[in-house]
């Protein structure tokens, strides 16, 4: 089948030299899995090469003590940042180039010189808050991204979704003041950060901007399927974002050793053509992912073959069907949840 669509990947070997203690699930071995899928599609994906993020683009989401944090202790490397966080001795190399390989992306992207893409990039980034890095992240990759649009590309609403089984409390932490920012975040909860209750929902001028649909563990297709349908599509079309970027973690897969989740491949393809369509219908298209987490090699593979076969595709792919929610389903119950929190800014949250 003949490709029509620019899509556009970062996918660089140097994300290797980010080497983990023994035993450690944010590995090596996670790039090479991705990267393997990404070879297989060959001369279809236009290589976008990583640079460097520069000090100012990173200063723009974290504070100057956060990078002199990072930078001291790369120096001292290896070490731990925290108990889940560690650096080796060319993990500042590595981190500037997954946040500046994701503002090449984003911006070939705002700018119509790619359709879509994916920033194949590690460490991931979307637990890193302004102050400190934390949950396997030093610097965060889609905030950076996101904030380089703004400032270099002029872009004034960017809709970033995360389906992390994580939430992304650095991202969300990031804008949830900044009404020109909406976060739509599906995770498991309770689980790692902590944060993420659906009556979290922006301060101040950014108030309603931030949107978290907190899943309770065991949830699979139907619950993320019909999270988008039921809440991402109304609040998206009532945004209108001019680029919408995803963090992309695969860790909702059924296989990942570390989160509870029953997502599979074809259910990573749904989101991914639910995202497309928004794109599409909303964007002219724009559409760009960055990739969190994901920590069974099996989970990274199906995830990202199923990304890249909706973004390749010459023609939408078929929406999914309709997923029901009746009356005392878990699906029933969390987009009830986010209707309370939203549904007065939104109507028609919860419909499908």
């Amino acid at each position: 089948m003949k490709v029509t669509r620019s899509v556009g990947v970062v996918a660089d070997p140097r994300y290797l030299a980010h080497e983990s203690p023994p035993g450690h699930p944010e590995r090596p071995d996670r790039f090479a899995a991705v990267g393997a899928v990404v070879e297989r599609h060959g001369d279809a994906l236009t290589a976008v090469p990583p640079r460097p993020a520069e000090d100012d683009e990173i200063l723009r989401v974290h504070g100057d003590g956060h990078l002199a944090h990072v930078v001291e202790a790369v120096a001292a490397a290896p070490a731990h940042l925290d108990p889940d966080t560690y650096v080796s001795p060319r993990s500042l190399e590595v981190a500037r180039l997954a946040a500046g390989g994701a503002v090449e992306l984003v911006r070939a992207v705002a700018r119509g010189e790619l359709h879509a893409g994916l920033a194949a990039v590690r460490p991931p980034g979307h637990h890193a808050e302004a102050v400190r890095p934390m949950g396997f992240c030093l610097f965060n990759n889609v905030a950076i991204a996101a904030r380089a649009l703004q400032e270099q590309e002029g872009v004034e609403r960017i809709l970033v979704i995360d389906w992390d089984v994580h939430h992304g409390n650095g991202t969300q932490h990031s804008f949830e003041s900044d009404p020109s920012v909406l976060f739509f975040s599906t995770h498991q909860y309770p689980f790692y950060p902590g944060t993420g209750a659906a009556g979290e929902a922006g301060r101040g001028r950014g108030e309603g901007a931030t949107v978290n649909v907190p899943l309770p563990a065991g949830c699979g297709d139907a619950e993320y399927v019909g999270c988008f349908q039921r809440v991402l599509v109304p609040v998206a079309r009532a945004f209108r974002p001019q680029i919408i970027l995803v963090s992309c973690g695969f860790d909702a897969h059924r296989d990942d050793p570390i989160a509870s989740m029953q997502v599979s491949g074809a259910g990573f393809a749904a989101l991914a053509t639910l995202t497309r369509a928004l794109a599409d219908e909303l964007c002219e298209g724009r559409l760009a992912c960055v990739l969190e987490g994901g920590y069974a090699l099996s989970g990274l593979a199906e995830g990202t073959e199923a990304l890249l076969g909706v973004l390749l595709a010459p023609e939408l792919p078929p929406l999914p069907p309709t997923v029901e929610a009746p009356p005392g389903s878990t699906l029933r119950q969390v987009v009830g949840a986010a209707a309370a929190v939203h549904g007065a800014r939104v109507p028609d949250l919860g419909a499908a």
